[in-house]
């Protein structure tokens, strides 16, 4: 199977007009850099990155300065040296003055990665979770670039880990069939939502089994006080409740607020500053504990999420599916994270993201962690319509996905109709203005 062509589109969902997803510093259009793999045997594999509206094309342009790399290739050449396919992405010796491993090219990277692991999939017939799942750790080892993070993890190190959760798997597999993983909403309370409406998000969620929810919270301390109360009036005390800064604040910004904050028993605060300042967070950390720090949604590579685990700055540590460089860097920090004990609750606040992460979770879970203790994987209620095989909730659990594949293809009459800028919505979006 050789893959013959590279398709990118811009796709965008006007999110901003309603204020879903709107936070401290974002009041964006979710967007996806959608990438199809086409191969000589007519089967395809997808993948997105997930950006905030205005850029994307940015994100495009650089799958198509990326694309040389993928085209003409073999699926079982990638396969025989993943490693090395990993590393000829990252590691081209022209384009590494525009990272190396960071930002737009990065991420469109990620894209590139992540399509290749849903071909894959659907090739071997098996939904994403499982194809790792079913793995040997030599061949999830053979996978990594340990370049810059050996000080901490080595292969050998890792593969150690993976044997020693094989004893187990057949077990965790069938609970994950049965129970799903657990998960936590952030819908109810987006930024820019008036209260009623928060309110009423809620009731509905609580009715629904949610039994953890996730606040934003801005610049404002006294509106980040109200807020605070009326989410604990709502969902009660015995509920967690996360809260998420969105980077807004300096460090001593996120420690004012949060010694006022404590009073409503945060479980976490979610990118209290930078997302690049690991000796801030870490000292956010000491000061708000027993208040956990979560981050990593925005974190570009592994080696910056090695030196959050090294510095004891997070509590949670939040992957993100496409990010970084894709499967592959994701298979670097679960273990990193496994080996330092921080459980990993994926970020999934985006178009395509929870049917991304779904699959991380449950694989994090069977083969690399073992636990479920302070796990819970982030669940977003916008968008899923437009996927082929949209993420299931039920009872505040993921179910697992069976289909074959990522879960990230979006129908082709989305496509067509999101596509910026001259999709149907589009279209129509600009007659009205």
């Amino acid at each position: 199977m050789k893959i013959t062509e590279v398709l990118v589109r811009d796709i965008r969902f006007p999110t901003s007009y309603d204020l879903d997803g709107s936070d401290a510093l974002n009041r964006g259009d979710y967007s996806a850099t959608y990438v199809t793999l086409l191969t000589d045997s007519g089967l395809t594999g997808d993948g997105l990155t997930f950006t905030n509206g205005r850029g994307n094309e940015v994100c495009v342009a650089a799958v198509r300065a990326l694309e040389h790399h993928v085209v003409g290739r073999r699926l079982s050449d990638i396969l025989g040296n993943l490693r090395g396919f990993y590393r000829d992405l990252t590691v081209d010796n022209q384009l590494r003055w525009l990272g190396p491993e960071k930002g737009i090219l990065h991420m469109a990277t990620g894209a590139l990665i992540n399509a290749m692991w849903d071909l894959w999939a659907k090739r071997e017939g098996k939904p994403m979770w499982k194809l790792l799942a079913d793995l040997t750790p030599e061949q999830i080892v053979a996978a990594i670039d340990f370049t810059y993070i050996t000080d901490v993890l080595t292969p050998e190190e890792a593969l150690e880990m993976l044997h020693r959760q094989q004893l187990g798997k057949t077990a965790r597999e069938a609970e994950m069939r049965r129970d799903g993983f657990p998960a936590y909403t952030t819908s109810t309370s987006w930024l820019g939502y008036p209260d009623d409406k928060v309110r009423r998000l809620c009731r509905e969620a609580i009715t629904q089994g949610w039994t953890a929810f996730k606040m934003k919270v801005g610049l404002n301390l006294d509106d980040n006080v109200q807020r605070a109360a009326l989410m604990r009036e709502e969902i009660g005390g015995e509920r967690r409740l996360m809260m998420d800064a969105n980077q807004c604040w300096d460090v001593g910004e996120a420690i004012r607020h949060m010694k006022e904050l404590a009073r409503f028993d945060p479980w976490w605060i979610e990118e209290p500053t930078s997302p690049d300042d690991v000796l801030g967070h870490a000292t956010i950390a000491r000061a708000v504990a027993p208040i956990g720090v979560a981050t990593g949604e925005v974190c570009q590579n592994r080696v910056l999420f090695k030196q959050f685990l090294q510095a004891d700055a997070i509590s949670f540590l939040q992957v993100d599916s496409c990010r970084m460089g894709g499967v592959n860097e994701v298979l670097a920090v679960l273990l990193m994270a496994a080996k330092f004990g921080v459980p990993v609750c994926p970020h999934a606040g985006g178009v395509g993201l929870c049917e991304y992460v779904q699959h991380i979770s449950i694989f994090d879970y069977i083969a690399v962690s073992g636990s479920l203790e302070n796990r819970m994987c982030e669940y977003v209620d916008h968008l899923h319509e437009h996927f082929v095989d949209p993420c299931v909730v039920r009872n505040a659990h993921y179910v697992a996905p069976l289909r074959p594949g990522y879960s990230i293809s979006i129908r082709p009459e989305s496509l067509d109709a999101y596509e910026f800028p001259g999709g149907r919505i589009w279209r129509a979006l600009e007659t009205v203005a």
